[in-house]
C-alpha cells in the first residue's frame, strides 16, 4: 500500500466513541519492521520494544495502567503527504518507546518545535503507541482521495446500530487512530500529543479519551472495572501463540499488507453508576454471572474456575441467569467466537443529565465508565456477533 524500502507500519482502525455508548470497528496492521535488536522489554529503563512482528499495545501485559486514544480525520490532498506522515509517526513513536523525544532536539538544550518537552526526564514507563486506519483513509463519501479505495479489506465493516447506542457524531469515527498506553498518564498524552503535532496539515484531531486501570494483587487477578467487577476474565490467553492466531491476529485470508495484524473496536460506554450502586448484590452478580469479590462465576470457587452453564439451582432456575453477560458472552454460546478484550475505565467528571424517564427532572451524575477495546481476526464473527447476542 506505500512504497518503501523496508515493510511499513501499516493498519486500519474504524474507532468510535459516544458521551453515552457508541460504536466502531477497525484494523490494526503488523508493526512496520522486525525487532532490530532484543526481543524482550528493558525492565530497568521501562522500555517496550516498538518493532516487531505485531504493533505493541494488543498483547502487551501487563497491561499498562493508562491510555490515551485519539482519532484523527484525514486532510492530506495526495497520498504522498499521507506516506510522509506515517513516516513521521513511526519514527517518533519508535523514539518515545525508547524514552527519547519525538524529534532529535539538536545540540543545544533548546526544545524544538518536534517535541513539547513534558517528559524530558521521565521514564518512557513501558509505552506502547499502537496505530491504525479507518474505513475513512480507504474512501470517504464515495471518493477515493488517496488511490487505496481498493485495497479496503472486507472484513472492514461498519458495526450496526445497536440497542441503547447514542451515537454523537462528531466524537464517532475517524480516518485514523493513535492509542498511547503507559504507565504514567503523562507519557501517554505527551505521546499523541507529539504526534497530533506532527501531523498537522495532514491530519485533524477528531476525538479523544482517557483510561486508566488498577490491578490487585497476585498474578491471576484482572482489572476491576467501576461497577466494581473483573474485566477479562474469559479472554484467550496472550501467552498462547495459537489461540492469537486463531482470534486475534489476521492470517492467510488477508489482504497480504494485513497479515498479522488485528481488527479493533473501541466504545466509550458511560454507566449510570449512581443507579447502579443502589442495585442489591444479589441482582448484580446475576447481571455479571459472576461473584462480585472473587470473579468466580456463580456456582464456581475461584476466578478461572470454568462457569458450569448447565447449573440448576434448588429453585429450579438456572445458576447462571439465561441473560447474564457471562452466557451471553462466552465462546460456548456464539458457536466458539472469542475476543481479546483490553479496556479501561474512564471518569470524565460529573454532568448534569436530564432523567430518561422523567424529562422534566434533571441531576448531576459521573460521566464516568468503560472505554471498551477489544481486537480480533475479523470483527463479523467476533465483536458483532458476540455483541449482537
Amino acid at each position: 500500500m506505500i512504497d518503501r524500502p523496508r515493510p511499513t507500519r501499516r493498519g486500519l482502525i474504524r474507532a468510535a466513541t459516544g458521551l453515552a455508548a457508541a460504536a466502531g470497528t477497525g484494523l490494526t496492521s503488523p508493526k512496520i519492521a522486525e525487532a532490530a535488536s532484543g526481543d524482550c522489554p528493558d525492565e530497568a529503563s521501562q522500555i517496550e520494544p516498538f518493532w516487531g512482528a505485531h504493533q505493541a499495545g494488543i498483547t502487551t501485559v501487563p497491561v499498562q495502567r493508562h491510555s490515551y486514544a485519539a482519532t484523527f480525520d484525514a486532510v492530506a490532498k495526495s497520498r504522498d503527504e499521507v506516506v510522509a506522515m506515517l513516516r513521521r509517526w513511526a519514527a517518533a513513536a519508535a523514539r518515545m518507546a525508547g524514552g527519547e523525544p519525538a524529534q532529535a532536539l539538536g545540540n543545544d538544550a533548546a526544545i524544538r518545535a518536534g517535541d513539547s518537552g513534558e517528559a524530558l526526564g521521565l521514564a518512557p514507563a513501558r509505552l506502547t503507541v499502537t496505530f491504525g486506519f479507518g474505513t475513512g483513509l480507504f474512501s470517504k463519501d464515495g471518493v477515493d482521495r488517496y488511490g487505496l479505495a481498493g485495497r479496503r479489506p472486507p472484513a472492514l465493516v461498519d458495526l450496526p446500530r445497536f440497542d441503547g447506542d447514542e451515537l454523537i457524531e462528531a466524537l464517532t469515527g475517524g480516518d485514523l487512530s493513535v492509542q498511547a498506553c503507559a504507565d504514567d498518564p503523562q507519557i501517554a498524552f505527551h505521546a499523541v500529543r507529539q504526534l497530533g503535532a506532527l501531523a498537522r496539515g495532514a491530519a485533524e484531531p477528531r476525538w479523544a479519551q482517557t483510561g486508566f486501570v488498577s490491578v490487585g494483587a497476585g498474578p491471576q487477578q484482572r482489572p476491576r472495572n467501576l461497577m466494581g467487577f473483573r474485566d477479562g476474565i474469559g479472554n484467550p490467553s496472550v501467552h498462547d501463540p495459537a489461540a492469537m492466531d486463531q482470534f486475534v491476529w489476521v492470517g492467510d485470508e488477508g489482504p497480504d499488507w494485513m497479515r498479522g495484524g488485528s481488527y479493533v473496536v473501541m466504545r466509550r460506554i458511560r454507566v449510570a453508576l449512581e443507579h447502579w450502586d443502589r442495585m442489591p448484590l444479589g441482582f448484580q452478580e446475576q447481571t455479571f454471572g459472576r461473584q462480585k469479590y472473587s470473579g468466580a462465576a456463580l456456582g464456581s470457587k475461584d476466578e478461572l474456575d470454568p462457569p458450569d452453564l448447565n447449573a440448576i439451582g434448588e429453585d429450579g432456575d438456572p445458576v447462571i441467569p439465561e441473560n447474564a453477560h457471562i452466557r451471553l458472552a462466552r465462546a460456548a454460546s456464539n458457536d466458539g467466537a472469542k475476543i481479546l478484550r483490553r479496556p479501561y475505565s474512564y471518569n470524565d467528571g460529573i454532568n448534569e443529565v436530564t432523567e430518561r424517564w422523567e424529562p422534566w427532572r434533571r441531576r448531576k451524575e459521573y460521566d464516568a465508565g468503560l472505554f471498551f477495546v477489544c481486537y480480533q481476526r475479523d470483527p463479523r464473527s467476533g465483536f458483532i456477533k458476540i455483541f449482537e447476542r
